[in-house]
């Protein structure tokens, strides 16, 4: 939603390009080990599994038991979920193939 206000910015795109040659989770962990801090990584990693239990039909609490996650991070990811740009739901749709 948002991000797409910085479309044709050109360290964006090669912050995305980047990520996009990255072949193996052993180069992701050295990529955004160097990238980003642990708990921003894990801030992500967080959102992922959030929106992977929401499809599940996970309630708030479970989430918020098994993830730390708040609620505030929770009704974020939901409403990118029902009104964002799909993009959860592509992730999400291809790590269960």
């Amino acid at each position: 939603m948002q991000l797409n206000k910085l479309r044709g910015d050109k360290t964006l795109e090669q912050l995305f390009e980047a990520v996009l040659a990255l072949q193996t989770v052993e180069e992701c962990y050295q990529f955004f080990d160097d990238l980003a801090t642990v708990n921003e990584i894990q801030s992500l990693a967080q959102r992922l599994e959030v929106a992977r239990m929401l499809r599940k039909g996970h309630t708030y609490s479970q989430i918020e038991a098994e993830t730390g996650a708040s609620t505030a991070t929770i009704s974020r990811v939901k409403r990118c979920l029902n009104y964002g740009t799909d993009g959860y739901t592509l992730i999400l749709d291809r790590l269960n193939k």
